[in-house]
């Protein structure tokens, strides 16, 4: 897609595979046993959801290049080693579902690859941000 035709963060490329990813995760986690109601249920709906969230956060603060990369950062929490980054925390949360058996080898694998194409898109904004800044 062409940088031009994008007028709000839900046409990029990347918000696109995580709010499928997110949707797909939220389908699938409603069949998890009820015991993982309150611990990999919730954390799994919530660092999918929170990439989205904090991308089209990015999207507003773009008028800023520290600010935006700031809230990117939030996305992949690159500032710290230490920390999981929200898709890498997501795509922990998926191996967890795919060991327990309540989710399918295969489609664990299609999703987590999502969130590598989501981490690999962005770092590439961040290390590169001028072209999706908004000039005044």
């Amino acid at each position: 897609m062409n940088k031009e035709a994008i007028k709000d963060h839900k046409d990029l490329g990347i918000y696109k595979i995580a709010f499928e990813a997110a949707m797909k995760i939220f389908e699938l986690s409603k069949k998890f046993p009820v015991e993982e109601r309150y611990s990999l249920t919730d954390q799994i709906r919530r660092s999918s959801r929170s990439v989205c969230a904090n991308l089209a956060e990015a999207w507003r603060k773009r008028r800023y290049e520290a600010a935006f990369i700031a809230k990117l950062n939030d996305c992949v929490r690159v500032a710290s080693p230490k920390e999981l980054a929200e898709a890498a925390e997501t795509q922990t949360w998926i191996e967890f579902a795919v060991k327990c058996n309540y989710m399918n080898v295969e489609v664990g694998r299609e999703i987590y690859s999502s969130y590598n194409q989501v981490l690999s898109g962005l770092v590439n904004m961040i290390n590169n941000p001028s072209p999706w800044l908004r000039n005044h």
